[in-house]
């Protein structure tokens, strides 16, 4: 038996990355549409612009799974702290990021802030889309 807090070694440790292949496979999609919108309405910057803020939400959505599931694993206790910084961490640098970009001035910077957004809805629909067709088809206890 093992402490409260800790995962016993044979119970199933994928479970919280289950939804990843997903969410990563509709991001793939939408990358190619911001990239195609991009292209027809402002030509190979935006294209790059939109494609790429959709990665930067990719990034750092993947980023956030993987680290607070092996948090989860490890202790549970940990997702609180983990989670919270995690967020500081990751809008403190889109904040700089985005303030590097747009002083250079590089007409992007629209189309990357748009695929980011774009990248945020998509990712959270197809989530909660996951979750309720899992758990609609899931044994009640």
């Amino acid at each position: 038996m093992a402490e409260p807090g800790v995962v016993e070694p044979d119970s199933d440790r994928r479970w919280r990355l289950r939804h990843l292949p997903v969410l990563l496979a509709a991001s793939a999609g939408l990358a190619v549409v911001a990239a195609v919108v991009g292209a027809v309405t402002g030509g190979a910057t935006a294209a790059i612009g939109a494609a790429a803020g959709v990665g930067v939400t990719v990034l750092s959505y993947t980023l956030t799974t993987v680290v607070l599931a092996r948090a989860d694993q490890i202790n549970p206790q940990l997702l609180l702290p983990l989670g919270v910084s995690l967020y500081v961490l990751k809008f403190s640098l889109l904040g700089v990021v985005l303030v590097a970009v747009a002083s250079t001035g590089w007409p992007g910077l629209i189309p990357l802030c748009l695929g980011i957004v774009a990248g945020v809805a998509v990712w959270t629909a197809v989530h909660l889309w996951w979750l309720t067709r899992v758990y609609a088809h899931r044994p009640r206890d």
